[in-house]
C-alpha cells in the first residue's frame, strides 16, 4: 500500500459485515484473537476490525491498529443511547470530545479526570471530525449532532441512570461503551482519531428492545453509508 492506512473499527458484528463488502484487494491478518481486514475502499488504504465491546477491548484494538498496523487515523463506529434532549433514535452523533464517564479516582484526582494526564475530555481531531460530519450530511433523512460523548464499561438502560449523568454532565449528548477508550489510547500514539455514532435508544427503560435488529436493520446502512461518503472525498 502506498502509505499507513486508516482504520475503521467497529463494535459489533452487524456493522463490520455492513463494511467488508466495500473492501477491494482484501487480505486478513489474525492477531491477538481479533481479525484486520486490508484492503482499498475509493482507492484508499483502510483496515477493519471488530474490537468487541467495551474499554480494553477498544483500547486493546487501537493500540494493535496503530502499533502493529501503522494506522495513520482512527474512526470508531457503533450505536449510542441518547442523553441530550432532541438526539433521538436514528440520529447520528459525531463527537468533539469524549470523557469517561466511570473514571473516579477521586479524592486522589478530580472526579472523570484520567489520573496522571490532567484531563478528562479528549479532542477528536477537527479535521476527521469536519470530514466525518460532511458525509453524514449527505446522507439523506439522517440528522446530524456534534459534541461530548461519554463513555462506560455499563451498559446505561434505564431512566434513573441517564438522569444521573444528564445531571452531571449537562453537555453530553450520548453515552455508549468504547470511544473515550479509544480517544485516550489514540491520544498516547499522537494520531488522530474520531468517533461516530448512530442514536439505537435513549438510554432509558426500554434501551434492549430490539437493539441488535436496529443495528442490523438501520444502523449498520448509516454507518456504511457515511464511511463510503468520507472515504470517496478524502
Amino acid at each position: 500500500m502506498p502509505h499507513s492506512p486508516a482504520a475503521i473499527v467497529s463494535a459489533m458484528h452487524e456493522e463490520l459485515r455492513a463494511l467488508l463488502p466495500l473492501l477491494d484487494d482484501r487480505h486478513t491478518v489474525r492477531l491477538a484473537g481479533r481479525d484486520f481486514h486490508h484492503g482499498v475502499i475509493h482507492g484508499q488504504p483502510v483496515v477493519l476490525a471488530l474490537s468487541g465491546i467495551g474499554k480494553v477491548a477498544a483500547a486493546t484494538t487501537a493500540v494493535l491498529l496503530m502499533h502493529a498496523f501503522d494506522s495513520r487515523q482512527l474512526v470508531f463506529t457503533g450505536v449510542a443511547g441518547g442523553l441530550a434532549a432532541g438526539v433521538n433514535v436514528g440520529d447520528v452523533v459525531v463527537a468533539r470530545q469524549l470523557l469517561q464517564h466511570d473514571m473516579d479516582a477521586s479524592p486522589l484526582f478530580p472526579r472523570f479526570e484520567v489520573p496522571l494526564t490532567g484531563r478528562a475530555r479528549f479532542d477528536a481531531d477537527t479535521d476527521l471530525a469536519d470530514a466525518l460530519a460532511a458525509a453524514t450530511r449527505s446522507c439523506s433523512g439522517v440528522r446530524l449532532h456534534q459534541g461530548l460523548i461519554v463513555s462506560g464499561d455499563r451498559f446505561i438502560a434505564s431512566a434513573a441512570d441517564s438522569d444521573v449523568l444528564r445531571a452531571l454532565l449537562p453537555d453530553a449528548l450520548a453515552v455508549e461503551m468504547e470511544g473515550a477508550a479509544v480517544a485516550q489510547a489514540c491520544a498516547d500514539f499522537g494520531r488522530p482519531f474520531a468517533v461516530v455514532r448512530t442514536i439505537s435508544d435513549r438510554a432509558d427503560d426500554a434501551a434492549h428492545l430490539d437493539f441488535v435488529r436496529f443495528i442490523d436493520e438501520v444502523a449498520s446502512a448509516t454507518t456504511r453509508a457515511i464511511i463510503e461518503e468520507w472515504l470517496a472525498h478524502v
